[in-house]
């Protein structure tokens, strides 16, 4: 099957590193990808998917599915494709979607003879307001039975955690007064948002270690002589849990809701972006892709990193078992968010790896079509990660 796998790779590489070149030079940003979206839609169709648009009412979000019409498991790959202001491709979103669209492509080759169906969902702004969690909340992965992507990195990594993260939004109304000659008629709402600051200062003594609060103001006043009436705080607040990131959450709302009280304003509450759930990686299944990588041509697979970012297939895990590993895409080290890794994300060994990779996340897919026991018991692990 390695060598049959490795025949349609090769078959495919140059359309899917033309794919991968194409959206590299044309960035666009979360629920903007018109290009991108467009790009992998049309390489999916020529290869006879069925394309769902507008996916969700999400513009530039989509569906593809190839059935064979043979009873087997549905295997999910995740294509993401956003870029980031000023540095494009620095997250190499541009291969991550092609490796995901490429899998696809390659196992529905196998799919007919062995059972089953694959899908390619197209998921776009994982970098702003993820659409992965639209999609996990409105029933997108419940018929799915196995969800498999790979994100670019500097090395090859197990899938592992990420923390789940809500943004959340304070705005406090005030009341403008001339601020020298007659401050006692106003209502300050910036001192509302510094007091938030100060009071979620004093709340990290009291958090868990790997939890993470951080945030900005957004809008504290338009001249120094005049009483801020509005004043606009946004915050990430990460937790490893769900269940922990809202106790902690309710704690920096209270946070802001006693800063209010003080200075006298009013206070709005809302999220500015989605909420991310933490990643629940599937053990079987990275272990199983393991294998695979190194039956690749890799030698050496490392334990996951400790991470502290927070990621929308997060949602996606607590609803199928899921697993979201890394992938070389240079032999130096390159930091992500960098013009340094947007420039390794089109390089000859970039492309070597995704093909590389593609033939993992399929015969991943392979293993689990073929060998219903090993579905049965990655399900089993998924459901007892969740009791």
């Amino acid at each position: 099957m390695k060598a049959t796998v490795q025949k349609y790779i090769r078959e495919f590489k140059n359309e899917l590193i033309e794919l991968s070149n194409y959206i590299h030079a044309n960035p666009e940003f979360g629920h903007e990808e018109f290009k991108s979206c467009k790009a992998h839609k049309d390489i999916l169709s020529k290869y006879g998917f069925e394309i769902e648009d507008n996916y969700l009412d999400m513009q530039t979000a989509f569906k593809a599915v190839y059935n064979s019409n043979k009873k087997g498991p549905t295997i999910a790959y995740l294509a993401e494709y956003d870029a980031l202001p000023g540095i494009g491709h620095g997250c190499g979103h541009n291969i991550l979607g092609t490796t995901s669209t490429g899998s696809g492509i390659v196992l529905s080759k196998l799919i007919d003879e062995l059972g089953g169906k694959v899908i390619v969902f197209g998921t776009p702004a994982e970098e702003t307001n993820g659409a992965k969690v639209d999609m996990a909340n409105n029933g997108a992965f419940d018929e799915v039975d196995i969800v498999l992507m790979a994100h670019p990195a500097d090395e090859y990594y197990k899938s592992g955690k990420s923390l789940a993260m809500e943004a959340i939004e304070f705005t406090f109304k005030g009341k403008t007064a001339h601020a020298a000659s007659e401050p006692e008629e106003g209502i300050n709402a910036l001192d509302a948002a510094i007091n938030t600051f100060n009071n979620i200062n004093a709340l990290r003594e009291h958090i868990k270690y790997d939890s993470r609060i951080h945030g900005i103001i957004k809008e504290g006043g338009k001249a120094a002589n005049i009483v801020p009436d509005l004043a606009i705080a946004q915050f990430y607040v990460r937790a490893t849990t769900k269940t922990y990131l809202t106790k902690l959450v309710e704690k920096v709302k209270n946070c802001a809701r006693g800063a209010s009280l003080a200075a006298g304003t009013e206070l709005e509450i809302t999220n500015y972006e989605a909420s991310y759930d933490n990643l629940v990686t599937n053990n079987i299944l990275n272990n199983l892709f393991e294998e695979k990588i190194k039956d690749m041509g890799i030698k050496n697979i490392f334990e996951p990193k400790e991470g502290f970012g927070s990621i929308d297939a997060g949602n996606v895990s607590h609803v199928c078992p899921t697993i979201h590993p890394y992938f070389s895409i240079s032999p130096r080290k390159v930091v992500g968010h960098t013009v340094e890794f947007a420039k390794a994300a089109v390089s000859t060994y970039a492309y070597e790896q995704m093909c590389k990779t593609i033939g993992a996340l399929v015969l991943v897919a392979v293993d689990i079509i073929k060998d219903k026991q090993l579905l049965a018991d990655i399900k089993n692990e998924f459901v007892n990660a969740h009791k």
